[in-house]
């Protein structure tokens, strides 16, 4: 039987061929490369063929070269052209290999795409729109997605994507950053039928749960040799869970040859990771999260840490997962105020996107592999960019200013993460000056059951006074703010008035 073919796809200015010839370097392979079969056959470039045939006699032959390649394919590596997957002999020949896609943002392939002959990139409205197009195409057949970094950084994702057609189905988003990468694989179902394990035999498996996720979920990953579970809630994300935690490890015998498994949804995936950064000055933690709120944000990254009694998150780490293993059917045994909590980062996630991942959310579709998958690649792509909070990461703190300082008023038992989030949008949307989209946002927030407005209980000056404690102030600056200009342009570090942050804390107290 043939064997598959790694075969890049991806828009114009992908860097497909680098990519192409980095990856059969990497496998000791034969690299080919449609655009330059179509040339040889027809004797020309494809900016000629295009001027003297027109795109519908290219788009024909484009398809013969392709399909014959792919459907005659046994390993190696192959490049597509960037609008080849418009045939249905082409995606239908794709089925039996491992298609990998090679993300380039629009900024950055209209950069490239502009100074070539390339026929389609002669005006930018026409070329936004074909990029748009062909997004969910490629998300349609990707088997594997691959940020946008240099792609010789990509090397380590090699062996594990070579094994990708083991995973029966799942879809590998690579998390690259500048501590290394690691895989992320998302299917619906993937806990009863685990991918590749990320770390080897030898390292033994101890799981960090809560007392509720463990009943669920828990026994769904196989060959633990220990498992720890901590009382649920944002309450017990404390520096004495952690001794407790410490001590378990300890008492079960672990060593820094064995892992983490951390099962459950933020707070656990917090605290589990910080205790991993930290024990034995370190150990390696695979993530497995079973809230929306973590598969959409929280498991990426590599932030761990656990809450103080004057702020949220005060103690921390970066630690970066060995792996993180989204199963979005584990969200079924949620109840719907969890849920609900989630979305909130689910709309968050979607104003820094903008593009499709907004477009699906501002219809108030409901939420499905296919956000999650969305929401997981945006926070891949933004901590591929800045690992470490040191420039546009900061836009993951939208809402998040005004939210932690709501939790940490109310002792971080009021309110869940995600309705504390919800309230935190509505107010940087008023510092944003867009009283349109704070509305719409308002809209979808309600529509889900999350509250636009915060009990009468709560002092607005204390909240007012907590947003100044918040970790991203630095020196003796104020605390600075996230906004938004539109959906997909998010601008972080901007300082606005004192009082125009205590207004628009006072415009979520409910009306008397």
């Amino acid at each position: 039987m043939a064997r598959p073919a790694i075969v890049l796809i991806g828009f114009m200015g992908a860097g497909k061929t680098t990519g192409g010839r980095m990856f059969a370097s990497a496998l000791r392979c034969r690299m080919s490369d449609t655009d330059k079969r179509l040339q040889r056959r027809v004797g020309m470039s494809i900016p000629e063929y295009f001027a003297k045939h027109g795109e519908a006699a290219f788009r024909e032959i484009e398809e013969e070269v392709a399909g014959e390649l792919l459907e005659r394919a046994d390993g190696g590596v192959i490049s597509l052209g960037g609008g080849t997957l418009q045939s249905e002999r082409v995606r239908r020949a794709l089925e039996r290999h491992t298609v990998v896609l090679l993300h380039v943002g629009r900024a950055t392939a209209w950069k490239r795409a502009k100074r070539s002959d390339r026929p389609l990139a002669r005006d930018r409205a026409g070329f936004d729109r074909l990029y748009a197009e062909r997004q969910a195409v490629y998300e349609q057949v990707a088997d594997v997605i691959l940020p946008e970094v240099d792609r010789q950084l990509l090397k380590p994702a090699v062996a594990v994507i070579a094994e990708a057609h083991r995973a029966k189905g799942a879809q590998l988003l690579w998390a690259h950053t500048d501590s290394g990468g690691y895989p992320v694989w998302l299917r619906p179902g993937l806990l009863r039928e685990l991918p590749p394990w990320p770390l080897p035999e030898s390292s033994r498996r101890f799981a960090i749960t809560d007392e509720t996720v463990a009943e669920h979920h828990a026994g769904r990953i196989p060959e633990l040799s220990g498992m720890i579970e901590i009382p649920p809630g944002e309450a017990h994300k404390t520096l004495e869970t952690c001794e407790r935690t410490w001590g378990s490890l300890v008492e079960q015998g672990v060593t820094r040859a064995d892992h983490v498994v951390a099962i459950g949804g933020g707070v656990v995936g917090d605290l589990a990771g910080f205790v991993a950064a930290t024990f034995q000055r370190g150990i390696p933690v695979v993530q497995v999260p079973t809230t929306l709120v973590a598969q959409v944000d929280s498991a990426y990254g590599g932030k761990t840490g656990v809450d103080l009694p004057a702020a949220k998150n005060y103690v921390g780490a970066y630690h970066q997962p060995a792996a993180v293993m989204v199963d979005p059917d584990v969200l079924s045994t949620l109840p719907p105020e969890e849920l609900a909590a989630g979305y909130a980062e689910v709309v968050k996630t979607a104003l820094i996107s903008g593009g499709a991942l907004w477009e699906q959310v501002a219809s108030g579709a409901p939420v499905d592999p296919l956000t999650v998958m969305r929401c997981a690649r945006t926070k891949l792509q933004v901590v591929a960019d800045d690992e470490r909070d040191g420039g546009r990461r900061q836009v993951l703190n939208l809402g998040h200013t005004v939210g932690h300082a709501i939790e940490t008023v109310t002792d971080y038992r009021r309110y869940r993460h995600g309705e504390a989030v919800g309230l935190g949008l509505l107010a940087a949307l008023r510092l944003s000056g867009r009283d349109d989209l704070r509305a719409q946002v308002a809209e979808l927030l309600a529509g889900v059951g999350l509250p636009t407005t915060m009990d009468a209980a709560i002092d607005v000056d204390e909240v007012h006074a907590a947003t100044a404690r918040d970790k991203k102030r630095l020196g003796s600056a104020p605390v600075p703010f996230v906004t938004v200009r539109e959906p997909g342009d998010v601008r972080y570090g901007q300082q606005v008035g004192d009082r125009d942050v205590r207004a628009a804390i006072a415009e979520l107290a409910p009306v008397a």
